[in-house]
């Protein structure tokens, strides 16, 4: 399936949980529109196991379903495309694993990651955290100015990572985000449809179409 993500706005990043598939039909439902599978917990079999869980769910929307670091699994388990950071596997390699259609993604938290990045087979650019997060521990956040930049640089969507809740729109939108991640807004909902729902209207209101 061809997946164009310049419109793709809202993106969920997520861990395994004991209620993968309800919980990505909830957030579905309410305005997820590509989802990535990001546990670094599990080992290789499982992982791979909860991945087909997620393609099938995702496969069901038209939802692209991204795997996090492994290109290897994400071609077994038959995912949309894999995300990248810099110690992981080089991005040319799971171009040459994954095909030409897949959809790559490469995580940058500096200019000098953003200079590295702009020569690399991708098809998208994280940008963040612009705030601590423990998603990400030990990580200083970066601020919107580097945001501002990547957007301003990148030749492709950059999706902004760290802190995005509907509060958070007006100011990551006002810095050139039109492209979010969110993980705990989502994850540790007690209501993931309707926090869902209220991201995307926030992100809908603030950036519309454009």
């Amino acid at each position: 399936m061809n997946f164009g993500l310049e419109g793709r706005r809202l993106y969920l990043c997520t861990p395994d949980r004991a209620d993968l598939a309800q919980f990505l039909e909830a957030v579905i439902t309410g305005g997820v529109d590509i989802v990535q599978l990001r546990d670094k917990e599990l080992e290789a079999k499982p992982l791979l196991e909860r991945a087909r869980v997620v393609r099938e769910v995702c496969s069901a929307h038209g939802v692209p379903f991204i795997l996090n670091d492994r290109p290897d699994l994400a071609l077994e388990a038959g995912a949309d495309g894999v995300h990248l950071g810099r110690d992981d596997a080089p991005c040319s390699l799971a171009r040459r694993l994954l095909g030409p259609g897949a959809i790559i993604g490469h995580s940058t938290h500096s200019v000098a990651d953003l200079e590295d990045a702009l020569a690399l087979p991708v098809d998208y650019l994280s940008a963040g955290p612009v705030v601590p997060t423990p998603t990400k521990p030990g990580r200083p956040g970066t601020g919107v100015d580097y945001l501002s930049t990547a957007v301003a640089r990148s030749p492709w969507p950059v999706y902004v990572t760290g802190g995005v809740t509907p509060d958070a729109i007006a100011g990551l939108a006002a810095a050139g985000a039109r492209h979010f991640v969110v993980v705990r807004w989502l994850t540790g909902s007690s209501d993931p449809a309707g926090a869902a729902r209220a991201l995307r209207l926030a992100i809908d209101r603030v950036v519309g179409q454009d």
